[in-house]
């Protein structure tokens, strides 16, 4: 799979989330362009504010894969990574972050992100992973439309 179908893997899985009652955001993470797990949020239905959709996404992979450390793979996430997810990413050694909405349009949609960007967390902290914003960013927007018109609740 190329990264256009790996994006897609992770918007789906937004909006089913969204179908199912959480907030819009979905993260799929491949290797050598298979699909490892492709997840949504799960903040309200597991009643934990850590269980944003890369953080369940990259528990998972670890869990499938038998390591807690995925070099050589990619995450695929709707929105820029929060500061907490992106610091996972770090750890948990993802060679690639690939987003599509910016922290400007989670914030728009009412949530409460810290405004730091993925590469300014990079660039304090010594990061090695590589960074792509704004891809398929048309398409990520959208999930927040389709969640904001079910008056839904931000956290």
């Amino acid at each position: 799979m190329d990264d256009r179908q790996l994006m897609q893997k992770a918007i789906d899985a937004a909006r089913d989330g969204i179908a199912r009652g959480q907030t819009p955001f979905g993260a799929c993470i491949a290797k050598d362009g298979e699909v490892i797990i492709a997840a949504h949020n799960l903040v309200w239905a597991a009643t934990d504010i850590t269980a944003h959709a890369e953080i369940v996404a990259i528990r998972e992979a670890c869990k499938k894969l038998g390591t807690i450390k995925l070099g050589g793979c990619t995450i695929y996430s709707t929105t820029e990574p929060c500061p907490m997810c992106f610091s996972a990413c770090h750890w948990a050694g993802l060679d690639r972050i690939v987003f599509g909405a910016e922290i400007a349009d989670a914030r728009a949609a009412g949530f409460g992100e810290l405004s730091i960007s993925n590469s300014r967390m990079k660039e304090l902290g010594g990061a090695t992973m590589t960074i792509e914003g704004g891809f398929m960013r048309k398409q990520a927007v959208e999930l927040f439309e389709i969640w904001k018109a079910l008056e839904a609740k931000p956290y």
